[in-house]
């Protein structure tokens, strides 16, 4: 029986793909464990310095496999206490997403969750909580409106229609759209640049974006010029 997420490596590069082609790639409590675990053994691989998540077949990812919502645990699949965004957010190496196709509800709440998204021209988006009678829990509420504007956000999740490809962006959901065939290949090429970079500069980027949204605007730029001054004064010992 195949896993339920693939884990290639490639020139410093992980690449995980959810396997449930079948199922466009619902999430199950087991696909949750393969993820967290491969994603935990790569913060701890120093040869790995990005990953990209894509979806195996036609989707990326259609949200929660309701056959098994009445009995799969998808907060906390490993009973360790930790969700999806707790093993995001612990992972200091870019994810880029490489949206093959529909990312639907939770699927747009995984994507949501990475660094930033390349998008297949056979890509489209959509929040069908409201329809489906699904509480959101992976971040939905507050990541789409922080990626495309409040405004937009409740038109998106109030009547549940698709965003495509190319309206998404457009309202800068995803930076760019591709090619179908040429999906993975920039995913990988973009990869391949941040590999030139110097892994604690990368990580160190990533971390004083993210900074801003946990204070104001002076607050940032203050932590910013603390942390060059340190710089500095470590550079001119």
């Amino acid at each position: 029986m195949e896993k339920p997420v693939i884990c290639e490596y490639d020139n410093g590069v992980a690449l995980l793909t959810l396997n449930r082609p079948a199922r466009s790639n619902a999430i199950t409590q087991d696909l949750l464990i393969h993820l967290y675990n491969y994603l935990e053994m790569i913060v701890k691989d120093d040869n790995i310095r990005a990953v990209i998540i894509t979806g195996k077949g036609k989707s990326f990812c259609s949200g929660l496999d309701l056959g098994v919502l009445d009995k799969d645990n998808f907060f906390d699949p490993r009973n360790d206490g930790l969700d999806f965004p707790d093993i995001i957010s612990a992972c200091k190496k870019p994810v880029i997403g490489a949206i093959n196709g529909p990312a639907i509800t939770g699927g747009l709440e995984l994507a949501l969750n990475l660094d930033f998204l390349i998008a297949s021209e056979r890509a489209f988006f959509s929040d069908t909580h409201a329809r489906v009678g699904i509480h959101p829990g992976w971040g939905m509420s507050q990541l789409l409106q922080q990626a495309i504007g409040a405004r937009m956000a409740k038109q998106v999740s109030l009547t549940c229609q698709p965003i495509t490809a190319e309206q998404a962006l457009r309202l800068g959901l995803v930076n760019e759209v591709v090619p179908h065939d040429e999906l993975l290949p920039r995913a990988k090429e973009i990869a391949g640049y941040i590999f030139e970079g110097k892994p604690e500069m990368v990580s160190l980027m990533m971390d004083l974006i993210e900074y801003r949204n946990h204070t104001t605007l002076n607050g940032a730029y203050f932590h910013e010029r603390t942390g060059f001054r340190k710089f500095l004064g470590e550079f001119q010992k």
